[in-house]
């Protein structure tokens, strides 16, 4: 079974070129199924031993320990994938994670932040520091091309196409797109280049990206995330604010402002247009409020409701 794990992530980065952090997930999730098996079964089986009733009573187990749905989900489809690359290896003979049922999870609308607040948080990185020069043209290029923090750090020199003023982006999966950048971002990543130094300690990969740490070299999506925190403090916004943040808010302004699903499926890179509706449900939301609000015959309790909200 280990082996046949280890040969699925060499499939995972070199046939499906899945991320360090996609790859990280299906290990940890793994050694979930792992533990289980020693802990219940006292073996590791081998992949032709697993059935559809063994991997049901794993996710009983989790069930039992209390687990979210999410994190049930997202175990069973590890497996399903897993089990599924056996299949085609010649390892199983059938796919025993195929029968079982996903958990139906509901999905949370995200957390976005309003016009306002997202020039709030722009304005806080200082405009006298390099730091803060780099980082106001970071928070620009996230919350004006809709990028994914891991998607912004991937980021070359190369990638900017200043006649066009377009980012050559590489999303999941490798999969490339182009993305448009504002007029402010234009400005922000103009004023960055113009004092970026490379650090002695930068390799090639290094020398060739837009964004770098103190340092000199590349910046990592966890820099992005602390950066992000401190402006927050300054600026006074929500704690559960994160670097996606500024991506949920770029859709849901797009939204807002009139754009159609199909655009902002393109300009996010969503493989499904199922995966952007979950921002109409947001600006939906919004409507009913100012409906209530406003409407002369809605409801006094829902009015009452949506000033509380």
């Amino acid at each position: 079974m280990e082996a046949a794990f280890d040969g699925f992530l060499r499939y995972l980065r070199h046939e499906r070129n899945a991320s360090e952090l996609t790859r990280k997930a299906y290990a940890e999730d793994f050694a979930s199924f792992l533990d289980y098996c020693e802990d219940r079964h006292g073996y590791f089986p081998e992949p032709r031993e697993v059935d559809t009733t063994f991997l049901r009573g794993y996710l009983a187990y989790l069930h039992d320990c209390g687990y979210q749905r999410t994190t049930i989900a997202r175990r069973l489809a590890c497996l399903r994938s897993l089990f599924r690359y056996c299949l085609r290896e010649q390892l199983c003979d059938s796919n025993p994670a195929k029968a079982l049922r996903t958990p139906r999870t509901g999905r949370k609308l995200p957390h976005y932040l309003t016009t306002s607040e997202v020039s709030q948080l722009l304005e806080a990185p200082p405009a006298n520091h390099p730091l803060g020069i780099r980082d106001r043209a970071i928070l620009e290029t996230l919350y004006t091309a809709g990028l994914r923090v891991a998607e912004l750090v991937a980021l070359d020199i190369e990638d900017w196409d200043r006649d066009a003023n377009v980012l050559l982006v590489r999303g999941k999966g490798r999969k490339e797109r182009i993305a448009p950048v504002g007029s402010y971002a234009e400005r922000a990543l103009s004023r960055w280049l113009e004092i970026r130094e490379v650090g002695p300690r930068a390799n090639s990969d290094d020398q060739q990206a837009i964004f770098l740490n103190k340092f000199g070299t590349r910046l990592t999506t966890r820099s992005v995330g602390r950066l992000l925190e401190k402006h927050l403090q300054t600026s006074g916004l929500s704690n559960k604010t994160s670097p996606h943040t500024l991506r949920h808010s770029f859709a849901t302004h797009l939204l807002d402002g009139g754009a159609d699903l199909r655009s902002v499926q393109e300009l996010l890179g969503h493989k499904s247009l199922t995966t952007t509706q979950i921002y109409t449900h947001v600006s939906t939301a919004r409507l009913r409020d100012t409906y209530e609000l406003a409407h002369p015959h809605a409801t006094a309790a829902r009015r009452k409701a949506a000033e509380n909200n």
